[in-house]
Protein backbone atom coordinates (compact mmCIF):
# COMPACT_ATOMS: atom_id res chain seq x y z
CA UNK A 1 0.00 0.00 0.00
CA UNK A 2 2.98 2.10 1.04
CA UNK A 3 4.69 1.42 -2.68
CA UNK A 4 1.04 2.40 -4.46
CA UNK A 5 0.58 5.68 -2.58
CA UNK A 6 4.67 6.46 -3.51
CA UNK A 7 4.07 5.86 -7.28
CA UNK A 8 0.93 7.71 -7.46
CA UNK A 9 2.49 10.77 -6.24
CA UNK A 10 5.68 10.38 -8.36
CA UNK A 11 3.28 10.16 -11.08
CA UNK A 12 1.50 13.21 -10.22
CA UNK A 13 4.57 15.27 -9.36
CA UNK A 14 5.73 14.54 -13.24
CA UNK A 15 2.43 15.60 -14.59
CA UNK A 16 2.47 18.71 -12.59
CA UNK A 17 5.40 19.46 -14.17
CA UNK A 18 4.72 18.98 -17.70
CA UNK A 19 3.79 21.83 -20.22
CA UNK A 20 0.05 22.02 -21.09
CA UNK A 21 -0.84 23.08 -24.74
CA UNK A 22 -3.39 26.61 -25.56
CA UNK A 23 -4.03 27.37 -28.78
CA UNK A 24 -2.86 31.02 -30.02
CA UNK A 25 -5.17 32.26 -33.22
CA UNK A 26 -4.01 34.22 -35.56
CA UNK A 27 -5.26 38.20 -34.84
CA UNK A 28 -8.47 39.13 -37.04
CA UNK A 29 -7.45 41.79 -39.61
CA UNK A 30 -7.27 45.31 -37.48
CA UNK A 31 -8.18 48.63 -38.18
CA UNK A 32 -5.40 51.22 -38.95
CA UNK A 33 -3.91 51.89 -35.69
CA UNK A 34 -4.81 56.06 -34.32
CA UNK A 35 -1.45 58.32 -33.32
CA UNK A 36 -2.61 57.23 -29.95
CA UNK A 37 -2.54 53.77 -30.48
CA UNK A 38 0.78 53.95 -32.26
CA UNK A 39 2.35 56.14 -29.09
CA UNK A 40 1.69 52.96 -26.90
CA UNK A 41 3.26 50.90 -29.62
CA UNK A 42 6.39 52.97 -29.53
CA UNK A 43 6.31 53.03 -25.90
CA UNK A 44 6.53 49.36 -25.82
CA UNK A 45 8.89 48.12 -29.03
CA UNK A 46 11.40 51.12 -26.94
CA UNK A 47 12.26 48.60 -24.64
CA UNK A 48 13.88 45.53 -27.27
CA UNK A 49 15.76 48.28 -29.23
CA UNK A 50 19.32 47.42 -28.84
CA UNK A 51 20.71 51.00 -27.46
CA UNK A 52 24.47 50.61 -28.29
CA UNK A 53 23.42 50.90 -32.13
CA UNK A 54 20.61 52.92 -31.73
CA UNK A 55 19.89 56.34 -30.11
CA UNK A 56 16.59 57.38 -28.17
CA UNK A 57 14.81 60.65 -29.60
CA UNK A 58 11.69 61.72 -28.25
CA UNK A 59 8.94 61.16 -31.17
CA UNK A 60 5.66 63.90 -30.92
CA UNK A 61 3.61 62.26 -34.10
CA UNK A 62 1.86 65.84 -34.26
CA UNK A 63 5.11 67.51 -34.52
CA UNK A 64 7.40 67.50 -37.96
CA UNK A 65 9.81 64.93 -37.28
CA UNK A 66 13.43 65.29 -38.34
CA UNK A 67 15.76 62.17 -39.85
CA UNK A 68 17.05 61.10 -36.74
CA UNK A 69 13.60 61.14 -35.33
CA UNK A 70 12.03 59.24 -38.63
CA UNK A 71 15.22 56.57 -38.06
CA UNK A 72 13.89 56.17 -34.28
CA UNK A 73 10.24 56.06 -35.37
CA UNK A 74 11.12 53.33 -38.26
CA UNK A 75 12.81 51.00 -36.07
CA UNK A 76 10.62 50.72 -33.47
CA UNK A 77 7.34 50.32 -35.74
CA UNK A 78 8.46 48.61 -38.93
CA UNK A 79 6.81 45.58 -39.01
CA UNK A 80 9.10 43.39 -40.23
CA UNK A 81 11.78 44.70 -37.77
CA UNK A 82 9.34 43.17 -35.11
CA UNK A 83 8.61 39.97 -36.80
CA UNK A 84 12.65 39.77 -37.08
CA UNK A 85 12.95 40.47 -33.03
CA UNK A 86 10.01 37.82 -32.61
CA UNK A 87 12.29 35.33 -33.83
CA UNK A 88 14.73 36.37 -30.73
CA UNK A 89 13.15 34.48 -28.61
CA UNK A 90 13.86 31.31 -30.54
CA UNK A 91 17.29 31.90 -30.20
CA UNK A 92 16.93 32.18 -26.48
CA UNK A 93 14.97 29.17 -25.95
CA UNK A 94 17.63 27.02 -27.41
CA UNK A 95 19.81 28.44 -24.87
CA UNK A 96 17.49 27.31 -22.42
CA UNK A 97 17.14 23.76 -24.51
CA UNK A 98 21.14 23.51 -24.53
CA UNK A 99 21.15 23.57 -20.30
CA UNK A 100 18.15 20.70 -19.87
CA UNK A 101 19.28 17.60 -18.94
CA UNK A 102 18.01 14.36 -20.75
CA UNK A 103 15.32 12.63 -18.96
CA UNK A 104 16.10 9.19 -17.63
CA UNK A 105 14.55 6.17 -19.48
CA UNK A 106 12.86 3.59 -17.56
CA UNK A 107 11.65 0.08 -18.82
CA UNK A 108 9.75 -2.94 -17.11
CA UNK A 109 9.31 -6.16 -18.36
CA UNK A 110 7.17 -9.51 -17.00
CA UNK A 111 7.57 -13.12 -17.72
CA UNK A 112 4.62 -15.43 -16.90
CA UNK A 113 5.89 -19.20 -16.04
CA UNK A 114 3.76 -21.37 -18.35
CA UNK A 115 5.64 -24.62 -17.04
CA UNK A 116 8.18 -26.03 -14.29
CA UNK A 117 8.40 -26.29 -11.17
CA UNK A 118 8.93 -22.30 -10.21
CA UNK A 119 5.30 -20.84 -9.28
CA UNK A 120 6.78 -17.11 -9.40
CA UNK A 121 6.91 -14.40 -12.38
CA UNK A 122 9.63 -13.16 -13.87
CA UNK A 123 10.05 -9.48 -13.02
CA UNK A 124 12.47 -6.87 -14.39
CA UNK A 125 12.97 -3.34 -14.79
CA UNK A 126 15.99 -0.66 -15.65
CA UNK A 127 16.33 2.46 -14.72
CA UNK A 128 18.95 4.27 -17.92
CA UNK A 129 20.79 7.57 -17.36
CA UNK A 130 22.88 9.39 -20.41
CA UNK A 131 26.41 10.48 -19.60
CA UNK A 132 26.85 11.82 -22.81
CA UNK A 133 25.31 15.21 -21.58
CA UNK A 134 27.44 15.48 -18.88
CA UNK A 135 30.56 15.53 -21.75
CA UNK A 136 29.12 18.17 -23.94
CA UNK A 137 26.91 20.02 -21.89
CA UNK A 138 29.25 23.19 -21.68
CA UNK A 139 30.12 23.15 -25.02
CA UNK A 140 26.44 22.88 -26.41
CA UNK A 141 25.48 26.05 -23.74
CA UNK A 142 28.79 28.13 -25.36
CA UNK A 143 27.59 27.16 -28.54
CA UNK A 144 23.57 28.22 -27.92
CA UNK A 145 24.98 31.62 -26.33
CA UNK A 146 26.92 32.66 -29.16
CA UNK A 147 24.16 32.00 -31.60
CA UNK A 148 21.63 33.60 -29.79
CA UNK A 149 24.08 36.48 -29.26
CA UNK A 150 24.48 36.54 -33.20
CA UNK A 151 20.62 36.55 -33.34
CA UNK A 152 20.68 40.03 -31.60
CA UNK A 153 23.23 41.29 -33.95
CA UNK A 154 21.80 40.58 -36.91
CA UNK A 155 18.91 41.78 -35.79
CA UNK A 156 20.63 45.35 -34.97
CA UNK A 157 22.23 44.89 -38.25
CA UNK A 158 18.65 44.79 -39.82
CA UNK A 159 17.75 47.99 -37.57
CA UNK A 160 20.40 49.82 -38.63
CA UNK A 161 19.92 49.10 -42.49
CA UNK A 162 16.43 50.13 -42.17
CA UNK A 163 16.92 52.88 -40.10
CA UNK A 164 19.46 54.32 -42.86
CA UNK A 165 16.48 53.46 -45.18
CA UNK A 166 14.49 55.89 -43.98
CA UNK A 167 16.87 58.66 -43.52
CA UNK A 168 17.30 58.02 -47.38
CA UNK A 169 13.42 58.71 -47.93
CA UNK A 170 13.86 61.56 -46.13
CA UNK A 171 16.66 63.30 -47.73
CA UNK A 172 14.48 62.29 -50.88
CA UNK A 173 11.15 63.58 -49.82
CA UNK A 174 12.67 66.94 -48.76
CA UNK A 175 14.63 67.39 -52.06
CA UNK A 176 10.99 66.59 -53.94
CA UNK A 177 9.38 69.09 -52.37
CA UNK A 178 12.18 71.80 -53.21
CA UNK A 179 11.82 70.37 -56.69
CA UNK A 180 8.41 70.29 -56.66
CA UNK A 181 8.10 74.17 -55.71
CA UNK A 182 10.59 74.91 -58.19
CA UNK A 183 8.91 72.76 -61.07
CA UNK A 184 5.56 75.01 -59.96
CA UNK A 185 7.27 78.57 -59.76
CA UNK A 186 8.32 77.30 -63.42
CA UNK A 187 4.77 76.69 -64.59
CA UNK A 188 3.39 79.66 -63.35
CA UNK A 189 6.31 81.60 -65.17
CA UNK A 190 6.06 79.92 -68.50
CA UNK A 191 2.45 79.59 -68.37
CA UNK A 192 2.69 83.66 -67.95
CA UNK A 193 4.90 84.11 -70.60
CA UNK A 194 2.56 82.04 -72.83
CA UNK A 195 -0.49 84.56 -71.85
CA UNK A 196 2.17 87.72 -72.62
CA UNK A 197 3.38 85.74 -76.23
CA UNK A 198 -0.40 85.30 -77.09
CA UNK A 199 -1.85 88.90 -76.39
CA UNK A 200 0.91 90.34 -78.31
CA UNK A 201 0.52 88.25 -81.29
CA UNK A 202 -3.06 89.03 -81.07
CA UNK A 203 -1.77 92.62 -81.42
CA UNK A 204 0.61 91.80 -84.26
CA UNK A 205 3.53 92.23 -82.36
CA UNK A 206 5.17 88.54 -82.61
CA UNK A 207 4.69 86.18 -84.93
CA UNK A 208 3.88 82.66 -84.46
CA UNK A 209 6.98 80.57 -84.22
CA UNK A 210 7.47 82.11 -80.82
CA UNK A 211 3.94 81.71 -79.21
CA UNK A 212 4.19 77.96 -80.87
CA UNK A 213 8.49 77.85 -78.38
CA UNK A 214 6.18 79.43 -75.44
CA UNK A 215 3.09 77.11 -76.12
CA UNK A 216 5.74 73.88 -76.02
CA UNK A 217 7.52 75.48 -73.45
CA UNK A 218 4.71 75.79 -71.17
CA UNK A 219 3.35 72.46 -71.89
CA UNK A 220 6.62 71.14 -70.70
CA UNK A 221 6.64 72.83 -67.78
CA UNK A 222 3.31 71.35 -66.79
CA UNK A 223 4.25 67.68 -68.06
CA UNK A 224 7.30 68.46 -65.09
CA UNK A 225 5.10 70.05 -62.55
CA UNK A 226 3.13 66.93 -62.85
CA UNK A 227 5.98 64.31 -62.26
CA UNK A 228 7.64 66.19 -60.07
CA UNK A 229 4.17 66.34 -57.51
CA UNK A 230 4.10 62.23 -58.33
CA UNK A 231 7.13 61.57 -57.52
CA UNK A 232 6.82 63.20 -53.89
CA UNK A 233 3.43 61.30 -53.72
CA UNK A 234 5.24 58.32 -54.41
CA UNK A 235 8.12 58.79 -52.00
CA UNK A 236 5.66 59.63 -49.20
CA UNK A 237 3.52 56.86 -49.67
CA UNK A 238 6.97 54.90 -49.83
CA UNK A 239 7.74 56.42 -46.47
CA UNK A 240 4.73 55.73 -44.84
CA UNK A 241 5.20 52.19 -45.86
CA UNK A 242 8.78 51.54 -44.63
CA UNK A 243 7.36 53.30 -40.88
CA UNK A 244 4.59 51.39 -41.05
CA UNK A 245 2.19 53.93 -40.96
CA UNK A 246 -1.42 53.91 -42.66
CA UNK A 247 -0.87 55.15 -46.19
CA UNK A 248 -3.34 58.59 -45.73
CA UNK A 249 -1.37 59.19 -42.04
CA UNK A 250 -0.09 63.05 -42.54
CA UNK A 251 3.24 62.82 -41.34
CA UNK A 252 5.07 65.75 -40.87
CA UNK A 253 9.13 66.40 -41.80
CA UNK A 254 10.68 68.99 -40.07
CA UNK A 255 12.45 71.35 -42.61
CA UNK A 256 15.91 69.85 -43.10
CA UNK A 257 19.45 70.89 -41.69
CA UNK A 258 21.93 72.71 -43.06
CA UNK A 259 23.49 71.39 -46.68
CA UNK A 260 26.92 69.74 -45.96
CA UNK A 261 29.32 72.07 -47.15
CA UNK A 262 33.30 71.64 -48.46
CA UNK A 263 34.18 71.71 -44.59
CA UNK A 264 32.56 68.95 -43.65
CA UNK A 265 33.78 67.14 -46.78
CA UNK A 266 37.38 68.08 -46.07
CA UNK A 267 37.30 66.69 -41.99
CA UNK A 268 35.96 63.65 -43.03
CA UNK A 269 37.66 60.94 -41.02
CA UNK A 270 40.47 58.29 -43.07
CA UNK A 271 40.19 55.46 -44.79
CA UNK A 272 41.90 53.68 -42.46
CA UNK A 273 40.20 55.03 -39.62
CA UNK A 274 36.49 54.21 -41.27
CA UNK A 275 37.77 50.91 -41.71
CA UNK A 276 39.31 50.15 -37.81
CA UNK A 277 35.48 52.52 -36.78
CA UNK A 278 33.49 49.42 -39.21
CA UNK A 279 34.97 46.63 -37.76
CA UNK A 280 34.42 47.43 -34.01
CA UNK A 281 30.94 48.73 -34.36
CA UNK A 282 28.82 46.78 -37.48
CA UNK A 283 26.45 44.66 -35.60
CA UNK A 284 26.80 42.33 -39.35
CA UNK A 285 30.41 42.18 -38.50
CA UNK A 286 30.23 41.34 -35.07
CA UNK A 287 27.39 38.43 -35.82
CA UNK A 288 29.89 36.84 -38.01
CA UNK A 289 32.99 36.75 -35.41
CA UNK A 290 30.13 35.25 -33.04
CA UNK A 291 28.70 32.80 -35.70
CA UNK A 292 32.52 31.56 -35.85
CA UNK A 293 32.44 31.37 -31.97
CA UNK A 294 29.36 28.82 -32.88
CA UNK A 295 30.76 27.39 -35.21
CA UNK A 296 33.69 26.76 -32.87
CA UNK A 297 31.67 25.05 -30.47
CA UNK A 298 30.36 22.82 -32.63
CA UNK A 299 33.62 21.90 -33.63
CA UNK A 300 34.43 20.97 -30.16
CA UNK A 301 31.56 19.60 -29.44
CA UNK A 302 32.54 17.33 -32.54
CA UNK A 303 35.51 16.31 -31.12
CA UNK A 304 34.20 15.12 -27.96
CA UNK A 305 31.80 13.11 -29.97
CA UNK A 306 34.44 10.92 -30.76
CA UNK A 307 34.72 9.23 -27.62
CA UNK A 308 32.63 6.73 -26.26
CA UNK A 309 28.83 7.39 -25.64
CA UNK A 310 28.26 5.97 -22.03
CA UNK A 311 24.97 5.03 -20.60
CA UNK A 312 24.39 4.27 -17.14
CA UNK A 313 21.92 1.53 -16.28
CA UNK A 314 20.23 0.36 -12.84
CA UNK A 315 19.06 -3.36 -13.58
CA UNK A 316 16.66 -4.44 -10.81
CA UNK A 317 14.43 -7.68 -11.53
CA UNK A 318 12.94 -10.89 -9.59
CA UNK A 319 13.45 -14.42 -11.31
CA UNK A 320 10.77 -17.16 -10.35
CA UNK A 321 12.40 -18.22 -8.11
CA UNK A 322 12.07 -15.48 -5.71
CA UNK A 323 16.32 -14.27 -6.04
CA UNK A 324 15.46 -9.83 -6.10
CA UNK A 325 18.66 -8.77 -7.81
CA UNK A 326 19.88 -5.35 -8.38
CA UNK A 327 23.10 -4.08 -10.23
CA UNK A 328 24.36 -1.42 -12.74
CA UNK A 329 25.27 -1.97 -16.11
CA UNK A 330 27.36 0.57 -18.43
CA UNK A 331 26.57 0.81 -21.95
CA UNK A 332 28.84 2.42 -24.38
CA UNK A 333 30.15 1.80 -28.38
CA UNK A 334 34.05 1.20 -29.20
CA UNK A 335 35.59 4.02 -31.21
CA UNK A 336 37.01 1.63 -33.39
CA UNK A 337 36.29 2.53 -37.23
CA UNK A 338 34.51 5.90 -37.04
CA UNK A 339 35.47 7.50 -34.08
CA UNK A 340 32.89 10.62 -35.52
CA UNK A 341 35.72 11.29 -38.27
CA UNK A 342 33.06 12.47 -40.61
CA UNK A 343 31.29 15.12 -38.35
CA UNK A 344 34.19 16.29 -37.36
CA UNK A 345 35.46 17.03 -40.95
CA UNK A 346 32.38 18.13 -41.75
CA UNK A 347 32.01 20.78 -39.09
CA UNK A 348 35.88 21.90 -39.61
CA UNK A 349 35.23 22.27 -43.15
CA UNK A 350 31.95 24.13 -42.47
CA UNK A 351 34.48 26.15 -39.65
CA UNK A 352 36.96 27.37 -42.85
CA UNK A 353 33.60 28.60 -45.14
CA UNK A 354 32.96 31.12 -42.26
CA UNK A 355 36.82 32.41 -41.59
CA UNK A 356 36.58 33.02 -46.04
CA UNK A 357 33.67 34.62 -45.68
CA UNK A 358 34.36 36.94 -42.79
CA UNK A 359 37.55 37.88 -44.67
CA UNK A 360 35.85 38.39 -47.78
CA UNK A 361 33.44 40.70 -45.95
CA UNK A 362 36.10 42.63 -44.42
CA UNK A 363 37.51 43.62 -48.08
CA UNK A 364 34.15 43.98 -49.16
CA UNK A 365 34.01 46.52 -46.36
CA UNK A 366 37.04 48.64 -47.12
CA UNK A 367 36.18 48.52 -50.82
CA UNK A 368 33.14 49.86 -50.58
CA UNK A 369 34.06 52.36 -47.40
CA UNK A 370 36.60 54.14 -50.27
CA UNK A 371 34.05 54.34 -52.56
CA UNK A 372 31.53 56.11 -50.29
CA UNK A 373 34.50 58.12 -49.71
CA UNK A 374 35.38 58.92 -52.99
CA UNK A 375 31.59 59.49 -54.07
CA UNK A 376 31.14 62.30 -51.57
CA UNK A 377 34.39 63.87 -53.16
CA UNK A 378 32.82 63.97 -56.04
CA UNK A 379 29.37 65.22 -55.12
CA UNK A 380 30.87 67.68 -53.08
CA UNK A 381 32.61 69.21 -55.97
CA UNK A 382 29.82 69.12 -57.94
CA UNK A 383 27.80 70.84 -55.33
CA UNK A 384 29.81 73.59 -54.70
CA UNK A 385 30.26 74.33 -58.76
CA UNK A 386 26.83 74.53 -59.01
CA UNK A 387 26.86 77.01 -55.62
CA UNK A 388 29.28 78.87 -57.16
CA UNK A 389 27.50 80.20 -60.13
CA UNK A 390 24.71 80.32 -58.92
CA UNK A 391 24.67 84.36 -57.44
CA UNK A 392 25.47 85.61 -60.84
CA UNK A 393 22.38 83.56 -62.78
CA UNK A 394 20.43 84.74 -59.28
CA UNK A 395 21.10 88.43 -60.52
CA UNK A 396 20.87 87.78 -64.33
CA UNK A 397 17.35 86.32 -63.90
CA UNK A 398 16.20 89.45 -61.59
CA UNK A 399 17.85 92.17 -63.33
CA UNK A 400 16.39 90.74 -66.88
CA UNK A 401 12.75 90.15 -65.28
CA UNK A 402 13.57 94.51 -64.24
CA UNK A 403 14.34 95.25 -67.85
CA UNK A 404 11.50 93.12 -69.72
CA UNK A 405 9.08 94.94 -67.12
CA UNK A 406 10.40 98.29 -68.07
CA UNK A 407 10.26 97.20 -72.19
CA UNK A 408 14.29 97.29 -72.52
CA UNK A 409 14.33 93.78 -73.33
CA UNK A 410 11.72 90.79 -74.91
CA UNK A 411 10.05 88.98 -72.33
CA UNK A 412 11.85 85.51 -73.96
CA UNK A 413 14.90 86.89 -72.84
CA UNK A 414 13.44 87.15 -69.20
CA UNK A 415 11.69 83.84 -69.39
CA UNK A 416 14.97 82.49 -70.59
CA UNK A 417 17.04 84.14 -67.96
CA UNK A 418 14.61 82.73 -64.69
CA UNK A 419 14.51 79.19 -66.99
CA UNK A 420 18.49 79.28 -66.86
CA UNK A 421 18.13 79.98 -62.88
CA UNK A 422 15.46 76.95 -62.80
CA UNK A 423 17.79 74.25 -64.10
CA UNK A 424 21.13 75.18 -61.74
CA UNK A 425 18.70 75.36 -59.08
CA UNK A 426 17.39 72.01 -59.75
CA UNK A 427 20.54 70.53 -60.21
CA UNK A 428 22.03 72.23 -57.39
CA UNK A 429 18.85 70.50 -54.82
CA UNK A 430 20.00 67.14 -56.62
CA UNK A 431 23.53 67.81 -55.78
CA UNK A 432 22.66 68.32 -52.42
CA UNK A 433 20.62 65.62 -52.14
CA UNK A 434 23.04 63.00 -53.81
CA UNK A 435 26.08 64.15 -51.28
CA UNK A 436 23.45 63.45 -47.82
CA UNK A 437 22.90 59.76 -49.39
CA UNK A 438 26.27 59.28 -49.94
CA UNK A 439 27.38 60.83 -46.36
CA UNK A 440 24.30 58.35 -44.95
CA UNK A 441 25.76 55.73 -47.11
CA UNK A 442 29.46 56.28 -45.32
CA UNK A 443 27.51 56.11 -41.78
CA UNK A 444 25.74 52.98 -42.82
CA UNK A 445 29.19 51.48 -44.11
CA UNK A 446 31.39 52.44 -40.90
CA UNK A 447 28.41 51.30 -38.45
CA UNK A 448 28.25 54.79 -36.48
CA UNK A 449 26.57 58.35 -37.07
CA UNK A 450 29.34 60.53 -37.81
CA UNK A 451 29.21 62.16 -34.33
CA UNK A 452 30.15 58.19 -33.20
CA UNK A 453 33.14 58.11 -35.66
CA UNK A 454 36.28 57.54 -33.55
CA UNK A 455 34.44 56.31 -30.67
CA UNK A 456 34.95 52.14 -29.65
CA UNK A 457 32.09 50.14 -29.29
CA UNK A 458 32.16 46.70 -27.20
Amino acid sequence: MHLQKYLILVVSLTLAACATYTSDPLPAAASAPTAAELTKILYRNSEVVDTRFQTATPIDLSAALDSNAVATLVVLHNPDLNTLRATLGVAEAQVFAAGLMPDPVFSAGADKVLSGPDQLNNLTAALGFDLNFLRTRSVRISGARSAAAQARMDVAWAEWQTAGAARLLVERVNSLQLLQALAATNQQLAASLLSSMQKAAKQGDVAGTPVQTAAAAANAADQAAIQAQGDLDAARLELNALLGLPTDFALQLARPADAIDAKVVSALPALDALYTQAVQARADLIALRLGYDAQEAVVHKAVLDQFPNLNLIINGSRDTTGNRLLGPALDFSLPLWNRNRGGIAIEQATRAVLQKEYAARLLQTRTELAAALANIVLAGKQQQSLQQGLPGLQQLATSSRAAATRGDVAQTAAATAEQNLYERQSQLVLARQSLAEHMIALELLSGAARDQWGKTHE
